[in-house]
This record gives C-alpha cells, structure tokens and sequence, in this order.
C-alpha cells in the first residue's frame, strides 16, 4: 500500500515513510491530492473539520468529520460516552462565568479543569478544589469553553481500541494497563492486571462508542479502572493510541495493520500480542539522554524514535520490550525505566 500523509510540519516523522504533503491541513491542492486515494483517515485529533468536510463525498474519510468534532471537543465526547450508555467520572461544562457557581460541589467539591479543545498530555488544564481556585483556573486557561472534571479515586488507568468497517465488522485490541508521569503516558504493559470481567467490560463499552457513533475505522477508549473492576471512560481517541504501540512487536496483528484493514475493508480480526510485551515512552528531558547502549543490550527491546526536533515534555519515541512471561516483562520493564529520564 501507498500512502500520501498530508501535515505542515515539514519535520513530520511521516516524511521518512510517505509521501508527504507540505501544506496546511485545508489547502485545496492537497486536499486533492488525498481525494484520489482509497480512503483517508486520522492519525490524530487536532485535524480542522473542515478538511475532512471538503473531503466528503469525494473519497471515504474513516473516522467521518461528525466523529472527530464529537471526540475532539471534551464536553460534547462526555455527553455522547453517556448518550451511549456508557458511565463517565462527574462533570460539569463551563462555558461562561456563571457556570463557575456550585460547579466544584457538583462534581464532588475537587477537580481537574479541562480545556473543551485543543489540551493533550497534560496541557490545557488545571487540578481545583476550591471554587477560588477553579475561578482562577478558568481565566488561566483563558475563559475558554472548559469541562471541569471530578476527582475519581481510580486504581489504575486501562485502555482498549476497537475498529470497525464501513460494513459493521467489529473486532477488537487487547486490554492495556497504562501509567501516567506528569500527565504523559509513561509506561503501557500488556496483559493488564485487572479483575476478571475488566476486558469484558472494556469490550462493551468500546462496541457500544463504535455502535452509537457509527465508527469506520479504529478507535481507542480510556478507562479509570475502579477498585472491584468497574470502569470509567475518560477520553476516546479517534485513531490508534500510544499504549498500543506494543503492538508492534509482541507479535501478531498491530493497531497500524488494523485501522488499515478497518479503513480499507479488508478481512477484520481482533487483535493482540502473543507474548507479554510493554512500551516506554521516550520523552525530551533537557541535559539528559537515555542510555541507549544499554537499552539496546536488554534482551526484548525495539527502539522506535521519531526523528522530531528536541522539545522539553515531548514525546520523542518509544520503547518496547518484549518477554517470555509477566515477571520476566516486569523486571525488564524497571530497567528500561531507570535507563529512560
């Protein structure tokens, strides 16, 4: 397969393996360009709508626009997550000034405030327990469209992708247990520790966002993991996800090969590593480098870096590391932390 990405960073990984269209995401030429593909699709949510719009009719886009403006804007997502039937932490949308009176005590009187758009990895947002503090929060951010979010006394974070194909055809990835460092993903392990019945969950809730949201493509939902098992989704993620990058080399069907198969409508099957297998996420820390020579030497591991320009907090590649069994993954997962900043 071939395949055109359209991006106006003309650092863009994509450059090293696509044909890569330097030009805004609305520019008419290559907005065309995409137009005589098969099919388009995303790679991430920070796509205007309009260019998807200007695609319509013209070529499959999958995920559709109506999807994307639904899980890139916070408030309307946690509406639909619940049109949907599936449960949510507490929340409350704060668009102007009077939505800040009693908003706090709503969602259990702590939270965290949330840009609507346009926040990821920890920006565009702001913990509060105090509705001093929430008001300053909301002006920090601007005054902009927030959701202000309760505090969930979680036990741990999971998340699973579902695809799905113009003609309904559902299957799904494996349940991945996640740890977050300074609101970046640091460290995905398959399998997860959970109860018995979390993936079953997870499942349900994946089937039922791709089912009412009418998915073409691949998907990716977050979840609170409740102690007893019980889920909570946090975000929906239009595409493949960082904590299935695993996925690449635990053997097996990947979250890429999958989306592809969605968005092209080829044979469809669920998909998982066939052997315990993790991923740390290399993130720019300045003055300090990971130790790659001994990274390389750890039994297991495959390096992916992204040949991005240096920035402090951004993620510039990952590792995965791959194990015959969960202790053995475990232990070489510490050491792949201590040899990461």
């Amino acid at each position: 397969m071939r395949v055109r990405v359209l991006e106006p960073d003309p650092q863009a990984p994509a450059r090293l393996c696509a044909e890569h269209l330097l030009a805004p995401y609305t520019d008419p030429a290559g907005l065309d360009a995409l137009a005589e593909c098969d099919a388009v699709t995303l790679e991430f949510e920070n796509v205007p709508v309009e260019a998807l719009a200007a695609l319509d009719g013209r070529v499959p886009v999958r995920p559709g626009g109506g999807l994307l403006a639904r899980s890139k804007h916070r408030a309307r997502e946690k509406e639909a997550l619940r049109a949907a039937g599936v449960q949510t932490a507490p929340f409350e949308v704060i668009e102007s000034a009077a939505d800040l009176e009693g908003a706090l005590e709503r969602v259990g009187g702590r939270g965290i405030l949330k840009t609507s758009e346009l926040g990821y990895d920890g920006k565009g947002q702001a913990r509060v327990s105090t509705p001093a503090e929430l008001a300053a929060a909301w002006a920090d951010l601007g005054r902009v469209p927030c959701v202000l979010e309760g505090l969930v006394a979680f036990g741990g974070e999971v998340s699973l992708s579902v695809a799905r194909t113009a003609g309904g055809e559902l299957a799904f990835g494996p349940l991945i247990e996640n740890v977050h460092r300074g609101g970046i993903l640091r460290t995905s392990v398959f399998p997860a520790e959970a109860p018995e019945g979390t993936e079953a969950r997870a499942r349900e809730a994946a089937r039922a966002v791709a089912e009412a949201w009418g998915l073409e493509g691949l998907l990716t939902v977050e979840f609170f993991l409740l102690p007893g098992g019980a889920l909570l989704a946090n975000e929906v993620a239009p595409r493949v996800h960082n904590s299935g990058h695993l996925t690449q080399d635990g053997g097996g069907l990947s979250q890429f090969g999958a989306q592809v198969r969605a968005v092209l409508g080829l044979p469809l099957a669920d998909w998982r590593p066939l052997l315990p297998c993790a991923m740390v996420n290399v993130v720019g820390v300045q003055g300090q480098e990971p130790d790659w020579a001994r990274i390389d030497a750890l039994p297991g591991t495959h390096v992916h870096l992204y040949h991005k320009a240096f920035r402090a907090g951004r993620k510039l590649g990952h590792v995965n590391v791959v194990a015959p069994d969960r202790d053995t993954l475990r232990k070489r997962v510490a050491e792949l932390e201590r040899l990461i900043p």
